[in-house]
């Protein structure tokens, strides 16, 4: 028998083509968030901001989550996915951009504006790019065809760094260029987007199941306790990514005097992203194989442990830890998400989708909670994604015990 791909619809056709354009997407937000990580050591140096203040640089992009999600959604709705791609781009393009202007004033606020509209626009591209991928096959490989797709996220995220470490943290440092080319980048993928037609994959098939004796069994994404506690779980797991990005360098400087800030960087780019990006092509791989809850929680489980090192401060086996990290967060996302909009169809798929997003906000507090907690030592900030990861498993480990995708309600 002849086995069925995961781009296969129920159709039968073929979805590898849509999946790879909108795949590309993915390393142009993983490398947006990214060098945000080097903004912030970079702007703590250059413009004299405090820890607690340069996480400011992560409050703005995050924000844009919060604020542009819902009418993301709305525009998906009515619109399509294609239209969230072009609108995403268009201001993730238009934000890069503004850095040219933004290396001459050296306003620290100007930045913060920059990095907003670049938040709004990242926001337009998550929303419309997350639940596609899940709809391009069968919904059995939605994790995996996520998880894979994440995997060029993780390829940014390695890229960010780097280029940031290099550009912006090197001795003739311009922190212009690298958003410059990111900027132009996007600009041209908007112009290619606005003129290849996406399939608009009918999502009601993947629904069928919930459907008996002829009567729909729609249920509001708001009374799907595996959607609302899932919101909950990616609010905190985004909290704990950006929170752990944000202060990398500042704690492996700290832990480690002989390390400069730029050498920190380039040990973010090669060891926590490498390990990032190895876990999510290992993730879709093992996904097939083993539940996605359980896989979840045996990561948070292992991030766990790697907190408590750090926060332990026991020198290089505490960096270690930190990095080993990334490997253990990387499945987090893209399964989360799936497992919160499994059984979810049609249209209340891209509202669910926006919510989710939404909940990417958690980006915008941990880094200013943990600035605070750590201006005396880093280590002390790390509880935070500690907390984070506790309440990861604790909904992986509900999930594997009570979720029922056609029946999880809150009354």
């Amino acid at each position: 028998m002849k086995k069925i791909s995961i781009f296969t619809g129920c159709d039968g056709r073929s979805m590898l083509a849509p999946f790879v354009l909108v795949a590309s997407l993915f390393f142009l937000w993983g490398f947006a968030h990214s060098i945000l990580d080097v903004l912030n050591k970079h702007f703590q140096e250059v413009l004299v901001v405090s820890k607690a203040r340069s996480a400011l640089v992560q409050t703005a992009v995050y924000g844009g989550y919060f604020l542009m999600a819902l009418p993301a959604g709305a525009i998906i709705r009515r619109k399509g996915y294609r239209s969230g791609v072009v609108l995403g781009l268009l201001l993730y393009g238009i934000g890069a951009m503004l850095f040219i202007l933004g290396a001459e004033l050296m306003s620290f606020p100007f930045f913060l504006l920059c990095l907003l509209i670049i938040g709004c626009g990242l926001t337009c591209l998550e929303t419309s790019a997350n639940p596609y991928v899940t709809v391009l096959g069968r919904p059995e490989g939605a994790a995996s065809r996520l998880n894979l797709a994440q995997s060029l996220n993780g390829l940014g995220q390695m890229a960010g760094p780097m280029a940031g470490g290099l550009l912006i943290l090197g001795k003739d440092s311009g922190i212009a260029l690298p958003y410059a080319a990111v900027g132009g980048v996007a600009l041209a993928l908007a112009l290619v987007f606005s003129r290849v037609k996406l399939p608009e994959v009918s999502e009601d098939w993947s629904g069928a199941a919930a459907v008996a004796d002829g009567k729909s069994a729609h249920v509001s994404i708001w009374r799907r306790a595996s959607f609302v506690f899932g919101v909950v779980a990616l609010f905190f797991y985004v909290a704990a990514q950006t929170g752990i990005n944000s202060f990398f360098i500042n704690y492996v400087t700290e832990n480690d005097p002989m390390m400069s800030p730029r050498t920190a960087a380039v040990l973010l780019s090669l060891g926590g992203m490498g390990l990032f990006f190895i876990g999510r092509l290992l993730g879709s791989a093992v996904m097939r194989r083993v539940r996605p809850p359980l896989l979840v929680l045996t990561a948070a489980l292992s991030a766990i442990v790697c907190m408590v090192l750090v926060i332990a401060g026991k020198g290089k086996i505490s960096v270690a830890a930190l990095s080993a990290t990334y490997l253990f967060e990387s499945i987090m996302f893209p399964t989360i998400f799936s497992m919160a909009v499994a059984g979810i169809a049609g249209q209340e798929k891209k509202t669910a989708s926006s919510v989710l997003i939404m909940s990417i906000v958690g980006g915008a507090v941990a880094p200013v909670l943990m600035g605070f907690l750590g201006e005396r030592s880093m280590a002390a900030g790390f509880t935070v994604p500690l907390a984070c990861f506790v309440v990861i498993a604790a909904y992986a480990f509900w999930y594997l015990r009570d979720a029922d995708r056609t029946r999880p309600r809150i009354r």
